[in-house]
């Protein structure tokens, strides 16, 4: 309990800095995320990142901020849940105040532009970086379901523009199913087993 204080005030401090310094969207903040709580801090892991993200980009509302609840949560429960969204929020809520009372000035001014264009291409980049680190987590499971998943929803966003919701909602309802057959393979076979069974004994008797 001594090092909850200190704990949460680190979370607070890794949120807020993340959030005042990273720009380009939620996916960019997520990346920063993982390597700040997976690779440096190790208050999560890699598969445990790869599902925040998976549930903060299905869930409504900001991705950034549905991470860091996740994450928040995942670290020090409701506390960590509360201190992380704060930190998350904080910074773009002062920013945008300060840039709406002076947007006349900000959206004439020539240098704001070239500095929001030049800094696209290293968003793309920190995003794609993103992207292969998740890719790389899914192709370490060895899963082929898993595998195929992630080509079928590449494929459907990227060429046939399929809304992502509905790969989410098919990718989610393939977990599931999943799960349920494990869960519940057992059962099946042993079904199948003594109904083989059965049978083997009826032509048995018959003869």
């Amino acid at each position: 309990m001594k090092n909850k204080p200190h704990k949460l005030w680190v979370l607070f401090l890794t949120t807020l800095y993340i959030s005042a310094f990273t720009f380009g969207g939620g996916f960019v903040i997520v990346t920063f995320m993982k390597h700040k709580f997976v690779d440096e801090l190790h208050w999560i892991n890699e598969q445990e990142m790869l599902d925040f993200t998976a549930l903060a980009q299905s869930c409504p509302g900001a991705i950034a901020v549905n991470a860091a609840i996740l994450v928040g949560w995942n670290v020090y429960g409701l506390a960590g849940m509360l201190v992380a969204t704060l930190g998350t929020i904080l910074p773009p809520m002062i920013i945008l105040s300060v840039v709406s009372f002076f947007y006349a000035i900000f959206s004439a001014n020539v240098w704001v532009a070239i500095v929001l264009k030049g800094m696209q291409a290293g968003v793309a980049a920190v995003i794609l970086d993103a992207a292969c680190s998740l890719g790389e987590s899914v192709l370490k499971e060895k899963s082929s379901l898993s595998i195929f998943i992630m080509t079928a929803a590449f494929v459907c966003d990227f060429f046939l523009g399929v809304n992502v919701v509905y790969i989410i909602l098919v990718a989610a309802c393939i977990g599931i199913i999943q799960f349920i057959w494990y869960q519940y393979k057992p059962f099946f076979l042993k079904r199948t087993q003594e109904k083989t069974q059965k049978q083997k004994c009826l032509q048995e008797t018959k003869l």
